[in-house]
């Protein structure tokens, strides 16, 4: 079975695009019909004009399809990638998760496979904490949360060793190689398991 993957991202800057990226890049390899798609920008314009990389970024991918309701229903599963904002999820993807109320009511996202992806401007800025507050809305949704675990620990480990799900320090520039083949990894675990499990949410 072929599965439908949606990758769902907030990125400012673009670090968090880029992994973003990769992972849809891993699903499709692995089979799956892929969306790739961003939270709306809910900032205002006087505060993305502070920041010429966040103006530069957000202005390059008005091109990638905003997130929406039917999209999550449409998904099998769900790569869902944020910035960190105070070591939790960035306002703008919160107010996407926000709204699902009604489609999770329905049962349109129970048992489907999510996996996390964040980035942080510091080592120890956050990362599994942002990671641990997207799996918190899995929780309730029912979601089946996909971690990175070390199942393949040489690229789990040379991409940072990251249990919890995909990080980038970017502080220290923009995702690395490894990090990328690792997002790539998971985007195929996550296809897969998606296709795996689609038959029980009919049983």
């Amino acid at each position: 079975m072929i599965s439908r993957i949606a990758v769902i991202y907030y990125s400012a800057t673009g670090n968090v695009y880029a992994t973003a990226k990769a992972l849809a890049e891993g699903a499709e390899e692995a089979g799956a019909e892929v969306r790739l798609l961003r939270a709306a920008e809910t900032a205002p314009d006087r505060a993305i004009d502070r920041n010429p990389d966040w103006r530069a970024h957000l202005d390059a991918t008005t091109n990638v399809p905003v997130a929406t309701l039917d999209d999550l229903i449409w998904a099998d599963g769900y790569g869902i990638g944020t910035p960190t904002r105070f070591g939790s999820i960035a306002a703008q993807l919160k107010h996407f998760l926000d709204t699902t109320g009604g489609i999770w009511e329905a049962g349109h996202l129970a048992g489907k496979p999510l996996t996390a992806f964040t980035s942080t401007g510091e080592r120890h800025g956050g990362q599994e904490s942002t990671l641990l507050s997207v799996y918190n809305v899995a929780y309730h949704w029912g979601s089946i949360i996909v971690p990175t675990g070390y199942v393949d620990y040489d690229i789990i480990h040379a991409a940072g060793g990251n249990p919890y799900g995909l990080s980038n320090i970017s502080g220290e520039g923009e995702p690395s190689k490894e990090l990328l083949v690792a997002a790539r990894f998971q985007g195929g675990r996550l296809a897969r398991i998606a296709a795996a499990v689609a038959h029980l949410r009919a049983a």
